[in-house]
């Protein structure tokens, strides 16, 4: 069991190698070669521009006297199980929101979105949510708890012997390949997008909400 704490926020199917790292030692003795230590858990993030919503009242506008509720998605941690036939991951969050008429108690309903996607851009599942924001009377700030999850094919995420084996194929001093960086294959690249996952969460949102964040 795997668990990470994420601060990311970084754009929609523009992500880099998720749950992957290497490091590289140079054996002298032995020629060189790269040890590369890899992870199929998928990378979490929030995607540019998902990560808050504003409503209006009324809701057609756009003036900043006219903003109603504003809520935000932030503590965003993660979990991760890698173990088994299927990479179960978990993200764990707060849904924090303010409003800007703190009188009788209120019930505000937002959704939230879970989506999976292979080599940074093709989306393998999506699920869609609520979560329910409770204001009590007198109050301006409410906070809930929300959790969002997904299931991989653990065969999915696993690079091929093949691909492994030039990763860390021996390198002698002085060989052709030696100064060639193995990560650069195409073939390895390749190989390492199909095998990465990223888990996308963030606010469901309409078209016209969506432009708003990204350019407000």
């Amino acid at each position: 069991m795997k668990t990470r704490l994420v601060s990311l926020v970084i754009p929609a199917f523009a992500m880099a190698i998720a749950g992957c790292s290497s490091n590289g030692e140079l054996d002298v003795s032995d020629g060189i070669g790269v040890t590369a230590t890899r992870s199929g858990c998928p990378a979490v993030a929030i995607p540019v521009g998902t990560g808050d919503i504003t409503l209006f009242s009324p809701e057609n506008s756009r003036d900043a006297n006219a903003i109603d509720v504003v809520a935000t998605i932030t503590k965003l941690t993660t979990g991760c199980n890698d173990t088994g036939a299927k990479i179960a991951t978990s993200a764990d969050f707060e849904v924090q929101a303010w409003r800007s008429n703190p009188g009788a108690a209120r019930t505000v309903n937002l959704r939230y979105f879970a989506v999976v996607v292979q080599g940074g851009s093709a989306v393998v599942s999506k699920r869609v949510a609520p979560v329910t924001l409770q204001f009590a009377a007198g109050e301006r700030k409410a906070t809930v708890s929300a959790r969002a999850g997904s299931y991989i094919d653990t065969e999915a995420a696993r690079l091929p012997a093949e691909i492994i084996a030039k990763i860390t194929k021996k390198r002698k001093a002085g060989d052709t390949d030696a100064a060639l960086d193995p990560m650069a294959d195409p073939e390895v690249k390749a190989a390492l997008a199909r095998a990465s996952f990223e888990l996308l969460v963030g606010f469901q949102l309409s078209e016209e909400q969506l432009r708003y964040n990204v350019t407000r």
